[in-house]
């Protein structure tokens, strides 16, 4: 038998090792005068890394010479070899026919163990075109040949890819066990190529199992792999792709989708991938409520897939672009017929998404008044509720609640409701991350909008304050153990501190600017991926709120629950024992006039007394708004207002109603009820801290400190953040007198500015337990980010799962010098022993007739029940 010569042996291990010194390596050899075998070898070689590198184009070049070459040689295992590499090729750039036509030569000319190896190939290119039963037939004997014959690089090969046909059939435990044993075996190999995509696969299936943290853990790290390798890996960032969107992140899905197909584009890449890409685009799109992008991409994708007869990945774009369809406003008869053809094709595929088409089919055949069709699609969809992921089986609840809701069946609604939430939280609580907590929430929204219609349908206001709390403020639940330790997490923030104060300074435009913005970006990156890698500690009790008990808590109070329901405010009264409805009016109109508002608290510094009367006029409208007739059942006493995260930076004080009442903002009802009656912290300690840059904070804090004997002061240089974690983990009462700055791009990068750099909520979220009350009279303190379905994040928002009570904090920017005697009259109240809310409501209230100084009162507000 003919045999390359040494020189080349080694070329093709080396390719999915160490492939860019592979490729040098196969030019060298081909740079001489070699045989025609091991010039079959090198150009081989070269294909291989072009193929994976997304050179389609010069990868099949190179295999037909390579192959044209193995028959000049006269090897029947080498032309063998080289047409399952082509063949494979081939598929990935589009010409399925010719490549399946090549890799059934290939087994035909194969022989002895060479048949292992070949079939596992085969098997990965029928994989590649959805024909997954026919690949299972391949690897499962791949697999038996290969083992039999202790080939431990390409046992663990076909494995993996049996592992992946095994994925898209629904056997995920099975697909679990391959990927192990071929991780071992890779790794006993050293194929450090091989061994970064073991572990990209074991976050695929980490993934498919509906464990976010694990997925993106194990990505992460085979990205840092690929890296070391030189590598940008399309089939990485796909698969980032979808993590993302299942996360609740469309629009970070699409970003990461669309610069891929730049790539992708840019080096003549793969169509297979290009297509796939597209599809991944698409579905982020769709969740991005971008229908016409969304349909677009699919139908782009789904021609490709045609043109590729892929039919598993046609009906998979064919289902996106339907439902975009809907998502667009279409309702029709011909969108019913493809929606049921759709679902066919899934189910023939055998896809678990064809539960996704039935639903479709349902939900459109009852808006066109097709009940038993309805019903006969949702039964289907329904079938998915108690197996796979939690997100697949929020899908089934959904579709069961949609026909109780088709059917008047309440009791049935509630209970279907109520499983699919409990899903979601299952998939909530797998998070420690506060980010993906809150985006995660997108996958219940649909089941909690029935809830809350079917309870207006039936006029029951407790109904409607239940399903609202059972979805509101989800994200908000306290983890059960403080998070471990984290010193790489440590080490980067301190870092990210000194770059952000480099570039705070005097020069932040000087030399080596650009370098340090592009650290600084690197940090928050790593930063973030490090915090939604750690994995969560259970779902939780968020959501459930005992009505009674909240009632009996309020005593002769108010609270008013705001609630949007399809665009619409509701207000809820809570109080006297009762839960009374109000119809308010558009959503739209109320979030208006509060940034008409907003606007002007921001511009009363410049025109004191005009600003002040055109808000005195206004407020009424900004009442009416908010409030409609509800305002005039909040009783003698203090109140207490939930709003949708749409309306979280209201200045309440604003309105007549509220002007002269203590007001209490609260993300939900239950939240506010366990603050109420969350013991006092045990220290009793009191921390003072002033940031630089605020020619009055040193003031200030000076000043409180003569309130407040023994209190731990940090300003002048000794505020730094591990000083002021130090000082605030724990603390009874803490007072942050500091720059602040909201992120809107990236809210947990909110921050406090203090000697040594932003504190940011990252940083605040390594506390064991937040202060009890926490006053921050910074501008724009309060400002939060809306995320998910109905979810909060920024500085404030991360404190009350830790252990904060209540707040003072500002929803536009404040005047400095006004802050001042607001902030110690306020102290001055709460040592008197008065409530947060009362305290401030006191010190608003002897603020005086100076219009600045009332509108600095009226920008802040009291969040929690301190």
């Amino acid at each position: 038998m003919l045999e390359p010569s040494g020189e080349v042996l080694g070329l093709l291990p080396l390719t999915l090792s160490e492939p860019r010194v592979a490729l040098q390596r196969a030019r060298a050899v081909l740079a001489g005068a070699p045989s025609p075998l091991d010039a079959s070898v090198a150009r081989q070689a070269a294909g291989i890394v072009l193929r994976d590198f997304g050179d389609s184009r010069e990868a099949v070049r190179e295999l037909r010479v390579a192959r044209r070459l193995a028959r000049a040689a006269g090897s029947r295992p080498r032309e063998a070899d080289v047409c399952a590499t082509l063949g494979i090729a081939l598929v990935m750039s589009g010409r399925t026919a010719q490549g399946r036509a090549v890799l059934d030569e290939a087994v035909e000319l194969a022989e002895g163990v060479a048949v292992g190896r070949i079939l596992m190939r085969r098997g990965s290119g029928l994989l590649t075109l959805g024909e997954h039963d026919a690949a299972l037939v391949d690897l499962d004997r791949a697999v038996r040949i290969l083992h039999s014959a202790a080939d431990e690089l390409w046992e663990p090969r076909a494995r993996t890819a049996r592992a992946f046909t095994l994925l898209a059939l629904g056997g995920v435990d099975r697909a679990r066990t391959d990927l192990g044993r071929a991780e071992v075996l890779l790794d006993r190999g050293g194929q450090r190529l091989e061994s970064a995509r073991a572990r990209q696969n074991r976050g695929v299936v980490a993934f498919r199992a509906g464990d976010l943290p694990a997925a993106l853990d194990c990505l992460d790290d085979a990205g840092e792999r690929f890296a070391a390798l030189g590598i940008v890996d399309v089939d990485l960032r796909l698969d980032r792709t979808h993590v993302l969107l299942a996360a609740g992140l469309p629009a970070e899905a699409m970003i990461v989708a669309d610069d891929t197909l730049a790539h992708l584009d840019g080096i003549g890449g793969t169509v297979a991938r290009r297509a796939e890409l597209l599809l991944a685009g698409a579905a982020a799109a769709l969740a991005a409520d971008d229908p016409q992008a969304a349909r677009q991409r699919a139908a782009e994708a789904a021609s490709i897939f045609s043109g590729q007869r892929r039919p598993w990945w046609r009906a998979h774009a064919r289902l996106v672009e339907l439902r975009a369809r809907h998502g667009a406003g279409e309702s029709t008869a011909p969108l019913l017929r493809s929606a049921r053809r759709c679902a066919a094709a899934l189910e023939r595929c055998g896809s678990a998404e064809s539960g996704t088409a039935h639903l479709l089919a349902g939900r459109v055949a009852l808006e066109l008044g097709r009940a038993d069709v309805g019903r006969r699609h949702l039964s289907v969809a329904a079938q998915g509720r108690l197996r796979g992921p939690a997100a697949s089986r929020a899908v089934g609840w959904l579709a069961v609640a949609m026909a109780a809701d088709a059917d008047g069946d309440a009791r049935r609604l509630a209970h279907a409701c109520g499983r699919g939430l409990r899903a979601v939280d299952e998939l909530r609580g797998s998070m420690r991350s506060s980010e993906l907590r809150a985006h995660v929430t997108v996958h219940g929204a649909e089941l909690a909008a029935i809830a809350q219609r079917h309870a207006l349908r039936r006029g029951s206001a407790r109904q409607l304050l239940r399903w609202s709390e059972r979805w509101r403020g989800s994200a908000l639940v306290a983890p059960p153990v403080r998070p471990p330790a984290d010193p790489a997490m440590g080490a980067d923030l301190a870092a990210l501190r000194e770059i952000t104060s480099r570039l705070d300074g005097p020069h932040p435009d000087g030399p080596g600017a650009a370098a340090l913005r592009r650290e600084q970006r690197r940090l928050e990156a790593a930063i973030r991926a490090r915090a939604m890698r750690a994995a969560g500690t259970g779902p939780g009790d968020a959501g459930r709120i005992d009505v009674d008990a909240l009632l009996a808590e309020l005593g002769p109070d108010r609270m008013v629950v705001l609630v949007d329901v399809d665009g619409r405010l509701h207000a809820l009264v809570c109080g006297a024992g009762r839960v009374r409805r109000f119809d308010v009016g558009p959503t739209a109109t109320a979030t208006r006039e509060v940034e008409f508002a907003r606007s002007g608290l921001r511009r009363v510094r410049r025109r004191p007394d005009a600003v002040l009367a055109q808000l005195g006029a206004a407020a009424d409208g900004l009442a009416r708004s908010l409030l409609g007739q509800a305002r005039q059942h909040l009783g003698d006493g203090a109140v207490v207002v939930v709003p949708p995260g749409i309306l979280h930076a209201v200045p309440w004080a604003l309105l007549p109603e509220l002007r002269t009442r203590a007001v209490d903002v609260a993300p939900s009802a239950a939240a506010w009820l366990r603050a109420r009656r969350a013991p006092p912290a045990p220290s009793g300690r009191v921390v003072l801290i002033h940031g630089p840059g605020l020619p009055s904070a040193a003031g200030e804090v000076a000043e409180l400190a003569l309130g407040h004997p023994g209190a731990t002061v940090l300003g002048g240089g000794d505020a730094t953040a591990a000083a002021a974690l130090a000082a605030l983990d724990g603390a009874d009462l803490a007072h942050v007198a500091a720059h602040g700055t909201f992120r809107a791009d990236s809210p947990l990068f909110s921050s406090l500015s203090l000697d040594d750099g932003p504190l940011t909520v990252h940083d605040l979220e390594q506390l064991g337990r937040a202060p009890r009350l926490l006053l921050l009279p910074s501008c724009d303190s309060a400002l939060l980010s809306p995320a998910g379905a109905d979810e909060l994040l920024g500085l404030t928002s991360s404190l009350l799962p830790l252990g904060t009570v209540g707040m003072v904090a500002g929803v536009v920017p404040v005047d400095d010098a006004a802050t001042r005697p607001l902030m110690t009259a306020l102290h001055r109240h709460l040592r008197e022993g008065h409530r947060l809310a009362e305290a401030l409501r006191r010190a608003r209230a002897g603020a005086g007739d100076d219009p600045v100084a009332v509108a600095t009162g009226w920008s802040f507000v009291s969040m929690g029940a301190g």
